[in-house]
């Protein structure tokens, strides 16, 4: 997706966006949403796609396709005009470790190319579990993403078969329908085969409702990072920054975001509005909430921590360590001092101009250099999300739109500043509100009303349960309050058949990604994710056993939790 997470950040969300490994929600610039769309188109290889191992690159994963039906719901009238057209659903496998009678594991690659999630076909989650329980390892592409295309351009009219539910029932008629190459002679379809569905964030929350929805077809589900609640203003993302950050970091943060909120929010000081756009370097940007997004994007950087150094984005501690810094870290900056120290003053922090001075400093360089910098001419071109002329573009070029469309008409999650409680000082500008972040919503779709955030919760939001659903999330992750594992929702007891695990100073789907065996050390893994790894293996073996006894006539069906009721799940380790 242009995704779960990655929605904010300019540069460093353009990266992510690239290696598609957690997407995001939030309002990206013009320039950005394009950005991320010639991302998309990059992840894409000339003919076979080869992923190398650390010096042999002996494994070749050759995109799959299988024709799905475009329209599987015929009686729901929000996909006027129907049709009885089919399109190709690209997937990925491989069946290195399958031995008889071992499960299909199906990875969901959510709002993204499937090409960035096959790593972990190779030496992530897919890889551990096909090689513990003998089983074919599976990257299905997600309708509308990648090239996995149901119609001819992105126009609205044409999106509208761009659902959770749409992408679901592929999601079934895949386990149901699926011959694969080289093993054409067995039946590996469901219900016959056990099917496990894995799922980081969106596909996380996709894949819970999967094993809901359709338990006769999908044995088990890990919902990892799950954002299972829909929330239509989402301020809560920057929670976990505000609670886990470094403390100097989110104190700063808060300080210096409300300086600029008195200045840009507050009529009476209306006249240093462009003396605080001079300041930071982006005075010729019109439109004041475009300079509030602007100057927003280094706290929204947490998401993209990753234990991996591999796939660890090192911008969120770069700019704690700026913004924090009581030495002055651009000396290009200082002929700024006055000008800062008077902002300060008519910002409501006079009595502390000797402490957050430098502070503020660091901050305008930092933003210099991150974002301003990046930008060689018009700044409205660069950083302004007001472009009707772009929005209507609606080409298969256009990758941008597809998240933006879910989030839109479904899924929420606008990341504002507005929102937050007014006894709390939020860590980007109230500028940043639900008629700005909507703007997308608005302008490309012609949608002028709240997401239909219920047709997501109605299949359980925070509370939803089922056996052999397991519910994993990360400690620190900005998404964990839209999981079961929400601080103030009641814990749950941890159990083979509904796993629920929180993973110590974790952040989002930390379980996802692998290492091969060369490249292990001690502690490395992080231990939390190492044993999450591990729990994931011992209870998806338990699972299976519970298959293979319902098969043999000793089993409970699919509603039971089976034999593993009360065994912890973490107790097995």
């Amino acid at each position: 997706m242009m995704g779960l997470g990655c929605l904010l950040a300019a540069t460093a969300c353009v990266a992510q966006l690239a290696s598609a490994l957690a997407p995001a929600f939030a309002p990206l610039s013009v320039r950005n949403l394009r950005l991320s769309s010639e991302s998309d188109l990059a992840l894409e290889p000339e003919g076979d796609f080869t992923i190398q191992e650390s010096t042999d690159p002996t494994l070749l994963y050759p995109a799959r396709t299988i024709k799905v039906p475009v329209d599987h719901f015929h009686n729901d009238t929000k996909y006027e005009p129907h049709t009885n057209d089919t399109f190709d659903l690209r997937y990925w496998f491989d069946a290195t470790y399958y031995k008889k009678g071992g499960p299909v594991i199906v990875l969901a690659a959510g709002e993204t190319s499937g090409v960035g999630r096959l790593q972990f076909l190779q030496k992530g989650i897919v890889y551990q579990l096909a090689k513990a329980t003998g089983g074919v390892g599976v990257i299905l592409e997600h309708r509308y993403y990648g090239k996995s295309l149901p119609t001819s351009d992105f126009s609205t009219k044409n999106l509208r078969f761009l659902t959770t539910d749409q992408a679901l029932a592929d999601t079934v008629y895949f386990a149901k329908n699926v011959k694969f190459a080289g093993l054409e002679h067995l039946d590996l379809t469901a219900p016959n085969t056990p099917y496990i569905a894995y799922g980081g964030s969106y596909a996380g929350a996709f894949v819970a409702f999967l094993r809901k929805l359709y338990p006769d077809v999908y044995w088990g589900a890990i919902s990892s990072s799950g954002v299972t609640e829909a929330i239509y203003d989402y301020w809560q993302y920057y929670e976990a920054a505000r609670i886990y950050g470094p403390k100097d970091c989110v104190t700063a943060t808060q300080k210096l975001t409300h300086v600029v909120d008195n200045i840009i929010l507050n009529k009476a000081n209306a006249k240093y509005v462009q003396k605080l756009k001079d300041t930071f370097g982006l005075g010729n940007l019109t439109h004041t909430d475009d300079f509030a997004n602007t100057i927003s994007f280094g706290i929204a950087g947490l998401q993209s921590t990753n234990w991996d150094p591999a796939l660890n984005d090192t911008s969120y501690g770069e700019y704690c360590n700026n913004v924090s810094s009581n030495a002055l870290l651009y000396p290009e900056t200082a002929r700024l001092e006055k000008d800062v120290q008077e902002l300060l003053t008519v910002g409501g922090y006079g009595k502390e101009v000797k402490t957050l001075t430098n502070q503020f400093l660091n901050y305008i360089g930092y933003v210099n250099v991150t974002q301003v910098q990046s930008c060689d001419g018009d700044q409205n071109a660069c950083f302004t999300s007001y472009d009707s002329d772009f929005y209507k573009k609606d080409d298969l070029k256009q990758s941008w739109r597809l998240w933006l469309y879910q989030v839109c008409d479904q899924w929420g999650f606008l990341q504002t500043g507005s929102g937050v409680p007014h006894n709390q000082l939020p860590l980007i500008s109230r500028a940043i509100d639900l008629n700005y972040t909507s703007i997308a919503c608005r302008e490309a779709f012609n949608i002028n009303k709240p997401s239909d955030v219920e047709s997501i919760n109605k299949y359980g939001g925070f509370g939803i349960s089922y056996p052999r659903l397991a519910i994993i999330d990360g400690e620190k992750d900005p998404w964990r309050a839209a999981t079961p594992h929400a601080i103030g929702l009641k814990d749950r007891k941890s159990t083979i058949s509904e796993p629920f695990i929180l993973i110590k100073d974790g952040v989002h789907h930390w379980d996802e990604n692998g290492l091969f065996p060369n490249e292990t050390a001690p502690n490395f893994p992080p231990k939390p994710v190492e044993e999450t790894q591990r729990a994931i293996k011992n209870f998806v073996q338990a699972w299976l056993q519970d298959f293979k006894k319902e098969k043999s006539g000793h089993g409970h069906g699919h509603g039971s939790a089976g034999v593993h009721d009360e065994q912890q799940v973490l107790g097995d380790l």
